[in-house]
């Protein structure tokens, strides 16, 4: 139960770090003088450095233990949040949260290989990632709101630290490798079907404040709540998703996650301009977006070598953090030439490209020993 604590409430505050300090960017811009361009960096700064991070974590876990590397992450992660907080300029503030964003990667890269061989771990690591990207506008608002700036950094601390003592306490210790040696083939069909689905989602979260601000007139409080409704499904659907992927096998329940993601985009470009004609289509196709996860993630984790677990788990991030760049420009710039019909259209040929790409043979809820 604590290892289960540690890894989930690792996964939580990372991705929770990526999203609470957006709120604060007009607080930052106001409060260090500077322009948009320039405030952006706090934000950018902490994906790229994640990106950057992903597989050179997973190899390091490979290499030098995964339980002492994502203890290292951790303890990086706590470290900066805090230099966040103190950060008496923005260039400090900035390389902050590049280190924070490079310890976040390394919990979310490192807490994965720890679950291989559960779907029901691996779902449930699924929704506290959705969960942490839920709840980090929502609390980064409240944090904001009632002590400033620095407290969107500075809460994050004590949880980080007791993830940390978790972890150390619960994870098992593995020795240290001179180097991997093990073979095995990368699973690229699966690489590309989770950044194809991936950027799926992230447009979604580009196109639909606009789409619910501009098309149907509703208001910022009331764009956000129809926001939260897609991560939410995603969250509720993790552990069903990843007990179902123990039950009936990770096969099935991509195939079903596939064909809920390209009915969510068919609705999102056929149904009349509506709130439930944006809402639920977006909750159908992030349903479909955690069933794929549990069922990919579970997948290669379980067919990989178990000591290319750390680096298969880091192109996985990087090939998921590639698609929501992808999503987020290219899709966003479809919609800004030929509006949501054309865009869904060609979000419904993605989804389609996923479901070819991704390898169905041995998808079963055999796992392999580690």
């Amino acid at each position: 139960m604590n290892a289960a604590s540690a890894l989930s409430l690792s996964t939580f505050l990372a991705a929770l770090g990526a999203g609470i300090a957006n709120v604060g960017l007009p607080a930052f811009a106001a409060h260090f003088a500077a322009p948009y361009a320039r405030i952006q960096w706090i934000v950018l700064a902490y994906l790229a450095a994640g990106t950057a991070m992903a597989v050179v974590a997973g190899r390091l876990g490979d290499r030098h233990g995964r339980r002492r590397v994502l203890l290292a992450g951790i303890a990086l992660f706590c470290a900066a949040s805090a230099a966040c907080a103190l950060a008496p300029s923005l260039p400090l503030l900035v390389a902050a949260r590049a280190l924070q964003g490079a310890g976040a990667s390394t919990m979310l890269v490192l807490t994965l290989p720890f679950a291989a061989g559960s779907g029901r771990a691996v779902g449930l690591l699924g929704t506290m990632s959705a969960a942490g990207t839920t709840l980090g506008p929502a609390v980064g608002g409240l944090l904001l709101a009632a002590f400033g700036w620095p407290a969107l950094f500075a809460a994050v601390v004590p949880p980080g630290v007791l993830a940390f003592v978790l972890a150390w306490r619960s994870l098992p210790h593995e020795a240290s490798r001179a180097a991997v040696a093990a073979k095995g083939a990368t699973p690229w069909a699966e690489l590309l079907a989770n950044g194809a689905m991936s950027a799926l989602v992230m447009a979604t979260m580009v196109i639909g404040p606009f789409h619910l601000a501009r098309t149907l007139g509703l208001g910022s409080a009331a764009v956000g709540l129809a926001m939260a409704c897609g991560p939410l499904a995603a969250a509720l659907a993790g552990v069903p998703a990843g007990r179902a992927v123990d039950r009936h096998g990770a096969s099935r329940v991509g195939r079903i996650g596939l064909i809920c993601a390209a009915a969510g985009c068919a609705l999102l470009a056929l149904l009349p301009a509506t709130i439930a004609g944006y809402v639920l289509p977006l909750m159908l196709l992030t349903t479909g977006y955690a069933l794929f996860q549990a069922a990919n993630n579970s997948a290669v984790m379980a067919t990989c070598d178990s000591a290319r677990r750390g680096a298969v788990s880091g192109l996985l991030a990087l090939s998921r953090n590639l698609g929501l760049a992808a999503g987020a420009s290219v899709m966003g710039m479809l919609y800004a030439a030929s509006g949501m019909r054309i865009t869904f259209m060609a979000a419904l040929l993605l989804a389609g490209a996923a479901a070819l790409t991704w390898r169905r043979s041995g998808r079963t809820a055999a796992r392999r020993p580690a």
